[in-house]
């Protein structure tokens, strides 16, 4: 027998007919969305002949040696790759295929695995003529396909200049090369390459809405109605955004993406529990560990499916699917399955300019191969709109931009020329009757203001402080803790936080004091209070602090900064509607504005680097790097790490591969992300394999887990400073 697996042991025919399978599956599935004859053709074809190259007497040999059987000879043993190899049999001149699709036939076959391995023509004629033409025979005899019955190596030719974005047949490419890679990844995990297609998530959500006696809202109607068009919404927070998107994917495949995790595990669950809809995936760095935890009864059959984007309807983050305009080796198997998906990106004003631009030429190179596209936003730079215009995406017929603002006053602004902690007794007074929310712009100042507060608090019933330097496990705890806080109308106090709140957490309270901020973000922290209630009164119920704001140049563009300053100014005591919101963010991020800023500068650079990127200069997981911006490290507390010795030593000995990833996610609950900068210095390697990647951080930690409240990790504290 031709083997070609050995966990679990499979036969080359075995193989190939499991993804022939698949094959058919997927045809009979979205042949109406992929409606392209010579695409399934050559299709069919890769599939049957990609592995034949494994009959290679040292391929085999690797694994009969695994599974226990007595080698074969082998004639010659240099080291070619099987999927170089695998053309050579394919019967050219009975397939009535022109030199074009001859090309795309061979390179699809021939990097259907991305290797490193130069292509060496005079080893491959070595290899046939020694090893693979004496094959023929038994191929012939195992295969139920046609073998030709001459071979050479005239095929390399077409194999070793790459097809790249300039080729006139690289839409071709990208989806037989791109599907092949899908329906091999799924058969050699033994799942279906395409599940639940059926399941219509427009048809389980109007039905949820009518069990709720919710009547559709007027973006929900337009969502409905325009759901074979590209769109994009900008709508006021608390006008059924979601709802109006999943209206819009109705009965197709889709990918709906969020800035942050916790924000799109929440969704996940919603669509699962509330509306009732199971045939989704969750698709993000930590989704394994989300699934686990959850009680989710089939967390691994959810995550086996979301990572082969089997899914019928995908939430994930950016870095997981739109990593393609970087054409990494391999980048076709996303891009292809975008060709008859949907893409909603939510929130698209949350990501820094250069990532901003990752999504803009994503939104194109998606446009450009068939699928669709939605953008849903609060506030959206013109910048942004500006390129997609210039692309020659937006028109009449493709796309449509619409404005759905609701007409409610929800604040009136206090703009305030002095520093936060100058109002530290007004604050307090608010907070001992009211539900009060800080923002600052820093960790360092949240903890601050905590600390001013904790001082002078009096009879405040409530204190709190969150953000980004709390350990996973009590992060989430304190995420819970706000949330619920923010329902209780009996409970009054104060919530000092940062902009870790505005995109992650719908929470209303009544009072917002903020440091300025540049106006997106401001606008973010703004929806935190009065989310959908109507504001009435004379005083204001938002109050913005101008003078030491903290995070200026690092955070926030020092340039865009000071304009968002000269506009918010004008609305001193005065009540902000929707619109003046919009219209103030779409001045702000206008060319004109913006010219010479860093914000431009960083996009543009952006931009020209993708427009210019050589196709597969980089691996995936570099660019999911590029995507993740990971400018942190991964670190757990000292006196926490210290107390979590006995789960160390769990995990330095077990054997059980299972067993161990369950430990290590308990392990990672104790850890937390904090930027490169601030842990320069402050941190031990922790020197056990499988671990090496986190770091023991020598600073102070707080937090009461009885009362779930405390500052978190004290950059500034050396821990010898304690004891």
């Amino acid at each position: 027998m031709i083997y070609a697996k050995s966990e679990p042991v499979e036969g080359l025919k075995e193989h190939t007919d499991r993804l022939i399978r698949n094959y058919e599956n997927l045809k009979k599935l979205y042949s109406d969305k992929l409606n392209n004859e010579i695409m399934w053709k050559l299709l069919l074809i890769a599939v049957k002949y990609h592995d034949v190259g494994k009959v290679y007497s040292p391929f085999q040999n690797v694994i009969r040696k695994k599974i226990g059987l007595q080698l074969l000879s082998e004639p010659i043993s240099y080291d070619i790759p099987h999927n170089y190899l695998s053309p050579a049999f394919i019967p050219y001149n009975k397939l009535n295929i022109n030199k074009d699709e001859m090309k795309i036939l061979i390179q699809s076959i021939g990097y259907h695995h991305e290797r490193d391995k130069e292509i060496d023509i005079d080893k491959i004629k070595e290899i046939i003529d020694k090893d693979l033409k004496k094959s023929i025979k038994v191929l012939k005899t195992e295969l139920d396909i046609e073998i030709a019955d001459k071979i050479g190596t005239k095929y390399v030719s077409k194999l070793i200049k790459r097809i790249k974005t300039d080729d006139n047949f690289y839409y071709l490419y990208v989806l037989v090369k791109g599907l092949l890679h899908r329906i091999d990844h799924s058969s050699s995990a033994h799942q279906d390459v395409e599940v639940d297609r059926h399941k219509n998530v427009g048809e389980y959500t109007l039905r949820y809405m009518k069990s709720k006696k919710f009547s559709l809202r007027d973006l929900q109607k337009f969502a409905l109605k325009n759901k074979d068009r590209n769109l994009i919404i900008i709508a006021s927070t608390g006008i059924g955004k979601t709802e109006s998107a999943l209206l819009w994917i109705d009965n197709d495949k889709a990918f709906f993406t969020l800035p942050l995790r916790v924000s799109i595990n929440a969704l996940f669950d919603r669509v699962r529990k509330d509306i009732g809809y199971s045939y989704v995936g969750l698709l993000h760095s930590s989704s394994l560990d989300y699934l686990d935890e959850s009680g989710y009864e089939n967390w691994e059959e959810i995550y086996e499916q979301s990572k082969m984007l089997s899914s019928k309807l995908n939430f994930s983050t950016i870095d997981q699917v739109l990593k393609f305009p970087f054409k990494y080796r391999g980048y076709e198997k996303i891009y292809a399955t975008m060709a008859y998906s949907k893409v909603v990106i939510d929130e698209i004003q949350a990501y820094k300019p250069s990532i901003a631009a990752v999504i803009l030429k994503g939104l194109e190179m998606i446009y450009k191969i068939g699928g669709k596209f939605m953008i849903m936003t609060a506030t959206l730079p013109t910048i942004y709109i500006d390129y997609l215009r210039n692309r020659g995406i937006i028109q009449e017929k493709d796309l449509v931009i619409r404005e759905f603002l609701s007409s409610k006053i929800r604040h009136k602004i206090s703009v305030k020329e002095k520093a936060i902690y100058e109002d530290i007794d007004e604050i307090i007074e608010k907070g001992k009757n009211s539900k009060v929310i800080v923002i600052v712009n820093t960790v360092d100042r949240a903890i601050e203001i905590y600390d001013y507060i904790c001082r002078r608090k009096g009879k405040l019933q409530k204190i709190y402080l969150l953000h980004s330097m709390f350990i996973q496990e009590h992060r989430a705890k304190l995420e819970d803790e706000i949330k619920d806080f923010a329902k209780d109308k009996n409970l009054k106090g104060i919530w000092i936080t940062t902009q870790l709140v505005e995109a992650s957490i719908d929470v209303d309270f009544d009072y917002l004091f903020t440091e300025l901020s540049t106006l997106d973000s401001l606008f973010q922290r703004l929806g935190r209070c009065y989310r959908k209630r109507e504001y009435d009164m004379n005083e204001p119920n938002v109050y913005i602090y101008t003078k030491d704001v903290k995070g200026i140049g690092s955070i926030y563009d020092k340039d865009i900064f000071e304009l968002s300053y000269k506009k918010i100014k004008k609305y001193n005591m005065k009540k902000l509607t929707e619109k003046d919101k919009v219209k103030m963010v779409e001045e702000l991020y206008s060319r004109e504005s913006l010219q010479s800023t860093e914000f431009v500068k960083e996009f543009e650079k952006a931009l020209t680097f993708l427009d210019n990127i050589d196709d597969y200069d980089i691996n995936s997981k570099e660019a999911q790097k590029i995507l993740r911006d990971i400018q942190s490290v991964t670190v757990v507390p000292r006196e926490i790490y210290d107390n979590i010795q006995d789960l160390i030593n769990q995990f330095k000995n077990e054997k059980n591969r299972d067993k161990k990833r369950e430990i290590r996610r308990k392990i990672m609950r104790k850890t937390v992300s904090i930027p490169i900068y601030k842990a320069k210095g402050k941190v031990t390697k922790v020197n056990i394999k499988g671990l090496e990647y986190i770091g023991i951080l020598e600073r102070k930690y707080e937090f009461d887990e009885k009362k779930i409240c405390g500052k978190g990790i004290l950059i500034e504290q050396e821990l010898a400073n304690i004891l």
